[in-house]
């Protein structure tokens, strides 16, 4: 049989950093730091495959339990102490650990292995009755909970009964006696709710624990946090057992938290918190808040220093920034954990970079430990400096940004709120991973109390959510859904704005500037004094240095190009002619054109518009001086231009001089019942030649006008919603004559190319006979999955998030691009429009070329550049670098 159980302890172990696949990321760095000679309590870890194989067969092999049987007599020999051993008794943790990270998405028990004669050895071992029924009562509550399936806030009444009958406020100060009654209290409740007794044999313990571990890779907020990050469902999820050390002994006792650089700000600095007297899960799930890590070093200080000496090696030696979970034993310390820490895209553009200067990682690594899509998160708008607004509280700041909303304090109101279009601020006492998918709806996340490294801290930062914890001055009351800070109360459905860079919290909606990379790019503020702009540039620059694909923006102004080209683009690979028509006098003159009766009457309307396409046009070269701009002919149905009653309507019949009932019946003699497969693209152009041959003529001339005044111009011109050729080649000769008729009037040379948008099944399907005619292909995708997949995409979000739900399609195709449809018909086209045109330039167009994954595809099957919205322009950069790199060293990808 192939091994399942993997031992680590007494200075060896059995796994590596290299086996997360088998072991999960805990269980493979336990086995590291063991072979190090990192202080690790020894234990033995199950592997993940075991755990999809117990959620199909819902059983547990003979020889499963025969190993973990040996791994247990393993560690009893290691520690010198016995499982269910009266005098000496050996406790152990059982804890998840996915290949992938999912922090507190998965259940753990401590201290298991207690019963009514295993707390009395651990009493007389430690000498210390108290820390015993401590550790039994906390045993109890966790097993019940998770295991037993006793809610949770049922063993919290009770233990809250207990501090208000002592007079004391938090759990450290109860006495012994009144943990003793606890503990019977506890048992009592677990009976009353389950029907039977609580067990006492350890082993029937052990294997409660480790199945209800193995559940829990399906529990709703461990099958959220996949989806929400893209984690696949058949990793399943190692089981750790691990023999307990304490840091609820007392004073000289321990346990917490900490980061090997700032996982906020990025600064190399030690950044934790821990508490004395205490044990992991108060410190992570914000039970009491905790104290800052350098207040250790008074309090603990021998352990302090061992800490930060062994934080230090886990940096160097996993080259990365490491969050670690530690706990001092009687001045002793343990590492629980090391794993790469979660960080804000601000600290992970600042680590990467800084770590290649301090000679730790290379230039390509560096690319690869920033996810593209976190940059989106640095082009955030931050509360603006010069409002004059007085905080109503102020927390710890978790995770940066600025985020206005209404306040919610349940996670399931926040989803339905949130979906109803409303902007919300989920506000908690503390959040736990119940809670995880009301903090992906929500803007920000506020809480009364949790430390920097509670559960809300680390889950905002690893989602770039905005999150102030530990507001101590709030006081939630969930009865009347408000919460109060002295006398003010905030109700729900108040708007409150939260500011993660500092943790002041204000009341009302406050406006917002620019982010400070955003300041830059648009011009109001020097790169030199803007640090988060100069990392965010060079960790760009070197992604640059290796991609191999192209990005472009779509833009349809002077003011986006100039924003595009800024933030890195290529030039324009899509600019949509439509959207200048719909502002000012051009609406008119436009709606003049649809409205005419006969071509005098529409040419007359288009000689209007003809001068303002130029001036954009001319404007758009020239803010893009030596880039290709791909300008898509008029595209939609011209019954998009019109009103559809209302004094819109009066005025638009009394400014044209129509009588209404006349132009009512122009607008319903447009109207279609599938528009987006009706009368608009290359079939408008074909009907009104017009059309074509003004917009031709305002390219040429604008290109004319630029050239003359030293700007380089590289037009493309580009044909819409092609079908056939005869389409295409219809297009192209009334182009090609305009040019020919402006170009030779006006005695210049303009380079030039005419090509065609892929957006039907049909032109990708004859895309060899199209090619022959168009020189470049662009896939615009939107349209593309829309006629692939037969779905209207105004309508498809009523049932699409459903069928993503269960599991009928994967992602929502028009977020993902669908390889294994749309990108099948994308690759044919490529290669059979290649074969007739080995030199065709190929892209795309739709929103697709601003999503990471679709990027990576776009480079895997050859296009040669992606265009996407002028702010998705650096995470498209970054995404073509990570497709690049991945493609040439996947090892080294997989390992970064």
């Amino acid at each position: 049989m192939n091994q399942s159980v993997y031992f680590f302890g007494g200075g060896t172990a059995e796994g590596t950093k290299d086996m997360k696949a088998v072991l999960g990321g805990k269980g493979a760095n336990l086995a590291e730091m063991t072979n190090l000679g990192v202080p690790v309590p020894p234990g033995f870890t199950i592997g993940c495959a075991i755990c999809i194989d117990y959620l199909r067969d819902r059983t547990v092999p003979d020889a499963l339990r025969h190993e973990v049987e040996e791994s247990l007599r393993r560690l009893e020999k290691v520690t010198e102490k016995g499982f269910g051993d009266p005098h000496h008794p050996l406790l152990v943790s059982v804890r998840s650990g996915a290949p992938v990270s999912m922090p507190g998405m998965m259940e753990t028990i401590l201290n298991l292995g207690l019963n009514d004669r295993t707390v009395q050895g651990l009493a007389r071992a430690s000498g210390n009755q108290r820390f015993a029924y401590d550790s039994y009562r906390r045993f109890i509550q966790m097993y019940g909970d998770v295991v037993l399936g006793v809610p949770f806030a049922q063993f919290e009444h009770l233990l809250g009964a207990k501090r208000l009958t002592a007079g004391v406020k938090s759990d450290s100060e109860l006495d012994e006696q009144t943990l003793r009654n606890l503990v019977e209290e506890y048992k009592s409740l677990v009976r009353a709710t389950t029907g039977h007794d609580f067990p006492m044999d350890p082993t029937i313990q052990l294997w409660g624990a480790i199945e209800a571990v193995w559940r829990s890779w399906t529990l709703k907020k461990a099958v959220d946090y996949r989806k929400v990050n893209g984690i696949a469902d058949t990793l399943g999820t190692g089981v750790n057992v691990v023999s307990m050390v304490f840091g609820n002994l007392g004073e000289d006792s321990g346990t917490g938290v900490a980061f090997t650089r700032d996982p906020s700000t990025g600064e190399k600095k030690f950044y934790g918190e821990f508490l004395v007297n205490a044990q992991g899960e108060d410190v992570v799930a914000g039970i009491r808040t905790p104290l800052s890590i350098d207040e250790m070093s008074s309090r603990l200080p021998e352990a302090y220093d061992e800490l930060r000496l062994t934080e230090q090696r886990l940096e160097q030696h996993f080259r990365d920034m490491q969050d670690i979970e530690f706990t001092v034993e009687r001045g002793r310390l343990y590492l629980l954990q090391t794993r790469t820490g979660k960080r804000t895209a601000a600290a992970a553009v600042r680590i990467a970079t800084e770590m290649v200067d301090e000679g730790i990682i290379d230039t390509a690594t560096a690319v690869l430990r920033v996810a593209p899509e976190q940059l989106d998160q640095l082009l955030h708008p931050v509360i603006d400096s010069g409002v004059r607004a007085v905080p109503l509280c102020t927390g710890l700041p978790a995770s940066p940004g600025a985020a206005s909303g209404v306040v919610v304090f349940d996670p399931d109101v926040a989803v339905h709120r949130a979906a109803g279009g409303e902007q919300v601020i989920l506000v908690r006492d503390e959040t736990t991973p119940e809670d995880f998918h009301g903090i992906v709806a929500a803007r920000a996340v506020l809480t009364a109390r949790g430390g920097m490294t509670s559960h809300a801290a680390v889950v905002a930062r690893g989602m770039g959510k905005c999150a102030v914890v530990g507001c101590r001055e709030i006081h939630v009351d969930l009865d009347h859904r408000r919460f109060s800070v002295g006398e003010t109360n905030v109700a729900e459905g108040d708007w409150i704005t939260v500011d993660g860079a500092t943790g002041k919290v204000y009341l009302g909606d406050l406006p917002t500037v620019p982010s400070e990379v955003v300041q830059v790019i648009r011009g109001t503020r020097a790169p030199a004094s803007a640090p988060a702009y100069q990392a965010f540039a060079r960790l760009l620059g070197w992604a640059d240095g290796v991609r191999r694909l192209k990005v472009r923006a779509n833009a349809d102004t002077p003011n986006d190009a100039r924003v595009a080209r800024g933030f890195g683009a290529e030039g324009i690979g899509l600019c949509r002619t439509e959207h200048m028509f719909f502002e000012g006098e051009r609406i008119t003159a436009m709606r003049e054109m649809i409205v005419a009766r006969d071509e005098g009457g529409r040419r007359r309307a288009l000689a209007k518009l003809l001068p303002m396409q130029r001036a954009d046009f001319e404007g758009i070269f020239e803010a893009m001086d030596g880039l290709p701009v791909t300008i898509r002919l008029l595209d939609p149905p011209l019954h998009e231009f019109l009103p559809h009653g209302g004094e819109e309507s009066k005025l638009l019949a009394r400014t044209l001089g129509l009588p209404r009932a006349d132009l009512a019946r122009i607008v319903e003699s447009l109207r279609e019942t599938n528009p987006m497969l009706g009368h608009r693209g290359c079939r408008l152009g074909i009907t009104y030649p017009e059309i074509t041959e003004m917009q031709g003529r305002a390219i040429f001339e604008a290109a004319v006008r630029a050239k003359r005044r030293g700007i380089d111009v590289r037009p493309e011109i580009m044909i819409p919603l092609v079908a056939v050729v005869a389409e295409f080649d219809n297009q192209r000769s009334i182009l090609e004559r305009v040019a020919q008729e402006v170009l030779g009037g006006m005695g210049e040379e303009v380079a030039y190319t005419i090509g065609t948008m892929i957006e039907l099944p049909r032109a990708a399907l004859t895309a060899d006979e199209i090619a022959k005619s168009a020189e470049f292909f662009s896939f615009g995708t939107n349209d593309l999955t829309q006629t692939t997949f037969g779905l209207s995409r105004d309508d498809a979000g009523r049932f699409l998030p459903n069928y993503v739900d269960r599991g009928i399609l994967p992602d929502d195709p028009f977020q993902v691009l669908d390889r294994n449809g749309v990108g099948k018909l994308i690759g044919f086209a490529v290669s059979a429009g290649r074969s007739v045109r080995p030199e065709l330039k190929v892209g795309i167009c739709g929103e697709h070329g601003g999503e990471p994954r679709s990027v990576k595809f776009c480079h895997t099957i050859g296009l040669d550049y992606v265009s996407c919205s002028p702010y998705r322009v650096p995470i498209a950069r970054l995404a073509a670098a990570h497709a690049a790199l991945e493609s040439t060293a996947p090892d080294k990808a997989r390992s970064s």
